[in-house]
């Protein structure tokens, strides 16, 4: 029996990793359904026009990415167009070549963009020293890990572990005290802070309307690694636009309730261009790189609503296979249900043709969603993609069920057999069995019923 990866290695996962992510889960599932109830006197409605405006962000963008441009330009900000994680990669390892010639500190904020195109590696090589200033992030990057959520990178971490990664670091002594640990973290990174000549941060929104960047956080490295070294460089998927500053209070709370249960984040920054002359603090320098890395492919096919994504994170947070299989089960940079579609949406389902069978298919993932997005639909459709294309294989194929359930003479030399199934020698019985027990015939001969009735 061929197991899709997912199964495979949750069946793996220490105990300690499953209960980390799943409490973690269970907790920012129940901040949740709480916060949006005091944000929005109609959620569903609210829910409904978060979609039709990402629907038509997505319909318009060739409108709106070169008004967002013209706006950028006028504000003092750079703009860079990457069609894929090659030229994003380049573009960006080009500025920091004229910003710091001999390399030197980067400080970086947390951005799932920069994770899909692997710029940390790219960097490095290159002869900088980059500083992941996330606090998970930061954990993430010490322990050679990669984020097993895209909200929340060590939701598979506890605090005894990340205790000894700090020790052994030398950050201080054992702590499991969080505020100690944090503490130690930004003694550490405050000194990064004021060493790095380049910050680079994600985007959570860009506003056409205005040419601003708009990025949320709680804990405030978003801030300094933006506005402390001479150079930001901001990454953004190219759907990441929205048309007017006025739909950014909906998008910022739904944001803010669906991925941390609060009514708004700590911070919410307002980037508007490099330094003025009258500014005695921020970049002098502001860059910005508008990546497409394969969504132009998926807006003009069959998985495009899945790039109304926020990236709150609710669909992970409330999926049973999630829970139990962790992010890194995934083998993709985006886990969960939207990793589930938007990976193989993005590199191809030949890529990663089992991925859309690790769900339950209960729907959760669509109802949490702020945006609406259909996900168990477009699962079914790439499950059936990946099957017209002979990717993946039926344990039993359906052709066998048609054969049996298509004859009555062969359905019931079926029924009459059935007791001989738990001896019964078959290749995929003993998958079966793993988790499912075997049919047994219960009660009365429905046909021997019937035809008594009569």
């Amino acid at each position: 029996m061929k197991i899709p990866s997912v199964e495979k290695f949750s069946r793996d996962l220490a105990t300690e990793t499953v209960e980390s992510v799943r409490s973690a889960s269970v907790a920012k599932v129940d901040a949740r359904s709480n916060a949006l109830k005091i944000a929005f006197d109609d959620l569903e409605g609210a829910r409904t026009q978060a979609a039709q405006i990402k629907d038509y962000v997505l319909d318009n963008l060739p409108n709106l990415l070169p008004q967002l441009e013209l706006k950028c330009r006028l504000n003092g900000i750079e703009v860079h167009w990457a069609k894929n994680a090659s030229s994003a990669r380049k573009t960006i390892l080009e500025i920091c070549k004229a910003a710091a010639p001999e390399g030197g500190s980067i400080v970086k904020a947390k951005s799932m963009a920069t994770e899909e195109i692997h710029l940390n590696k790219h960097l490095i090589k290159n002869g900088y020293e980059v500083v992941e200033t996330d606090l998970g992030e930061y954990v993430v990057q010490i322990d050679d890990d990669t984020p097993s959520h895209i909200v929340t990178p060590i939701i598979h971490k506890n605090r005894k572990q990340v205790a000894k990664s700090f020790e052994r670091e030398g950050l201080g002594p054992y702590t499991e005290v969080p505020s100690e640990l944090a503490m130690q973290a930004r003694h550490h990174l405050r000194e990064k802070f004021r060493e790095a000549k380049i910050g680079i941060s994600g985007v959570n929104f860009a506003v056409a309307e205005s040419g601003r960047i708009v990025l949320v956080e709680n804990e405030g490295n978003n801030r300094l690694s933006t506005t402390a070294p001479d150079v930001h460089i901001a990454v953004m998927g190219l759907e990441k636009v929205l048309p007017s500053e006025t739909d950014l209070p909906l998008f910022l709370r739904l944001l803010a309730g669906s991925a941390t249960g609060q009514q708004m984040t700590t911070y919410i920054h307002m980037i508007s261009g490099p330094r003025r002359k009258d500014e005695m603090d921020g970049p002098k320098e502001v860059h910005l790189v508008i990546l497409d890395n394969g969504r132009s492919k998926v807006l003009n096919g069959p998985y495009k609503e899945i790039l109304r994504c926020i990236r709150c994170g609710a669909c992970l947070n409330v999926c049973p296979v999630y829970r139990q299989a962790s992010g890194h089960a995934y083998n993709n940079v985006y886990s969960g249900p939207l990793g589930a579609v938007l990976g193989p949406a993005l590199e191809g389902v030949e890529k990663l043709p089992d991925l859309a069978k690790a769900s339950t298919l209960c729907g959760s993932c669509e109802e949490v969603c702020p945006v609406k997005i259909p996900i168990p639909r477009m699962l079914l459709q790439l499950r059936e993609e990946a099957n017209r294309k002979g990717l993946v294989k039926e344990m039993i194929p359906w052709s066998m069920f048609s054969v049996g359930s298509t004859s009555g003479f062969r359905w019931r030399l079926g029924l009459k057999m059935l007791p001989l199934a738990p001896i019964a020698k078959h290749p995929a019985k003993s998958g079966w069995e793993e988790f499912k027990d075997l049919p047994t015939k219960e009660g009365r001969d429905f046909r021997k019923w019937w035809n008594g009735r009569s």
